[in-house]
């Protein structure tokens, strides 16, 4: 019986290093790019930081979420996270956006260290009610996973400006729209390092996977 127990601890200590090793080997050295307006596609850099050359980061916000708490960068700091932008009542590329938010959302499911966040672009008919039946559709739960609604020029600041989300120029006003399929990859440093197409199935393999180099980076520092 002994021998038997002895036999089962060691298999499970080979699996569990091999694990490692194997996790190891695929993120271990690899590192993604640190990204600001001097790297980033020009068409997605609103044109007042189209010439900048200092180091980029996500500034001050604050929003509302689905269950109307207050949801500001502080909520996110030391977190990696996914952000997008979307509106509940698109008919065709946000359900898939969200869908795609979705997956990743459930490959990180309770993980301390990845949170989302997804901004409505019009926030006038996104109220905190609609917010919530949306969020309860993809089973979005806070605090890893808000749905937020704002005022409207500081949501677009926050798309062109800070997330270069958008490749629109506007001021945020009343005929302002943004219509993005973009999810950025933020660090726990407040750095964006990856933009992707939130509509790509392959996208957002490679997102996925570039979370998990994240983790394995900030873990190292």
């Amino acid at each position: 019986m002994k021998s038997v127990l002895f036999r089962s601890l060691v298999v499970v200590l080979i699996f569990f290093i091999g694990s490692v090793i194997g996790y190891q080997l695929l993120y271990g050295n690899q590192k993604l790019p640190v990204l600001g307006p001097q790297n980033i596609n020009p068409l997605l850099v609103d044109s007042s930081l189209i010439h900048s050359s200092q180091e980029h980061f996500i500034g001050e916000f604050n929003l509302t979420n689905q269950l109307g708490e207050t949801i500001t960068d502080k909520t996110y700091e030391g977190k990696i996270y996914v952000a997008n932008f979307i509106f509940t009542t698109c008919p065709k590329m946000c359900p898939l956006m969200t869908s795609n938010m979705k997956t990743v959302y459930k490959a990180f499911l309770s993980d301390p260290e990845v949170y989302f966040l997804s901004h409505s672009v019009t926030p006038k008919i996104d109220s905190v009610p609609k917010l919530f039946s949306f969020a309860q559709e993809y089973e979005a739960k806070a605090p890893q996973w808000n749905i937020v609604r704002g005022d409207k020029k500081h949501i677009y600041e926050l798309a062109r400006k800070h997330y270069f989300a958008a490749t629109t120029q506007g001021d945020g006003g009343v005929n302002d729209f943004i219509h993005t399929e973009n999810f950025v990859l933020v660090d726990k440093k407040k750095r964006i390092r990856g933009i992707y197409d939130g509509t790509s199935f392959d996208a957002i393999d490679q997102l996925i996977e570039d979370i998990g180099i994240l983790k394995n980076e900030s873990d190292s520092e």
